[in-house]
């Protein structure tokens, strides 16, 4: 899949928005946690997204509320993909109360983290990142044996980092790794060095990287470069994810 191009005047083409959800959508389906089974093919072919996405009922609700607020028809609008995977100024419309009444909702009848629990005022974001720390259940996990939920969280959670070597498949990236402190606080600690996949078999959800881009992955894949203004917006929304997490959690 080629990096999204803008047509003549800056516009971008109209499934810019498909094939950004497509990249940041394949990591976890293709392990089979997010998204209805088998559909890897249709999202890197571009084929089906838009039917496709409807089905990912995790990120689904986070794109109808950021685009309703946002006063966007499309859920699929690149703006509004972006905001979801990545942040930015639209996740500055979105109701924070209302968006954990809504999700409360949409995930009644699935088992949460702290979604129950949270205050229903707090400053909560249509961010993937409010799902992966607060809705989804293994932040529940961590005070019984923190090894497997921190590793699940890390990798679920879009992470940023620098590349420092690249092969035919697979990069090199330094970047920060999600830690539990002594006082049960979860925070992006130092940076460390992990080998993610960029390539398999020719098929990738990127260009192929080079040294010193500052990218995104998701699980085991770079999903794509991320400007300074992306990577400071990324960090944004994930800090402020974690300041309520951290502030609803009990201490230790």
């Amino acid at each position: 899949m080629p990096e999204l191009a803008s047509r003549p005047g800056g516009t971008p083409p109209p499934a810019a928005g498909q094939a950004l959800f497509a990249r940041y959508a394949f990591p976890p389906n293709e392990l089979g946690y997010c998204g209805p089974a088998d559909e890897g093919s249709g999202l890197l072919s571009g084929e089906r997204v838009a039917s496709v996405a409807r089905k990912f009922d995790g990120a689904w609700p986070y794109l109808e509320v950021i685009a309703a607020a946002a006063g966007i028809d499309d859920p699929l609008d690149l703006a509004v993909v972006r905001s979801y995977w990545i942040g930015g100024g639209l996740l500055d419309t979105v109701d924070g109360g209302g968006l954990i009444r809504h999700l409360r909702t949409a995930f009644a009848r699935q088992v949460t983290g702290l979604l129950g629990v949270v205050d229903a005022d707090a400053s909560a974001l249509a961010h993937h990142s409010f799902h992966v720390f607060v809705v989804y259940p293994w932040v529940r996990f961590l005070r019984k044996d923190p090894v497997t939920p921190l590793r699940i969280l890390q990798n679920c959670r879009i992470r940023w980092g620098t590349v420092e070597a690249v092969d035919d498949e697979h990069v090199l990236m330094r970047s920060p790794q999600l830690t539990l402190d002594s006082g049960g606080r979860l925070t992006p600690g130092d940076p460390c060095t992990e080998r993610v996949r960029w390539s398999r078999s020719g098929r990738s959800l990127t260009g192929t990287p080079a040294v010193g881009d500052t990218v995104a992955a998701h699980w085991d894949w770079v999903c794509g470069s991320l400007t300074e203004a992306d990577c400071v917006a990324l960090q944004q929304a994930t800090q402020q994810t974690l300041d309520l997490v951290n502030g609803t959690r009990a201490p230790l």
